[in-house]
């Protein structure tokens, strides 16, 4: 069964900020609360967007680009776990920014 995340419901309607300490609604947050548990349980989910005021690319990129870089998965494990979906009037650009950020992130290093 795939699980449903509905940003705006679920999260935030004003998303935004990379960090916790960009306040509320940060793309960290995102990633770790809702992200990461479907990843680690090795489900499916559909990652709804509308809704939503609009998505900075600090958010996106931490949130989605943040899976490969900061939490080792690959592109196409993270590309294969979640479905976008974007109805609104000018939301599947925001579709594309994910898709770009996930396939663009690099496996940021640990420091010894």
């Amino acid at each position: 069964m795939t699980d449903i995340i509905n940003i705006a419901i679920d999260f935030t309607k004003f998303p935004g900020g990379r960090y916790p300490q960009d306040g509320e609604g940060n793309g960290t947050s995102f990633r770790e609360k809702f992200l990461l548990p479907v990843l680690k349980a090795n489900k499916t989910a559909e990652v709804i967007l509308d809704g939503a005021l609009g998505y900075p690319s600090s958010f996106l990129e931490e949130a989605f680009g943040g899976l490969v870089r900061t939490d080792g998965y690959s592109p196409e494990k993270v590309l294969a776990t979640f479905t976008f979906i974007a109805k609104q009037p000018g939301f599947q650009r925001f579709v594309k920014l994910i898709e770009s950020y996930v396939r663009g992130a690099v496996v940021t290093p640990s420091v010894a």
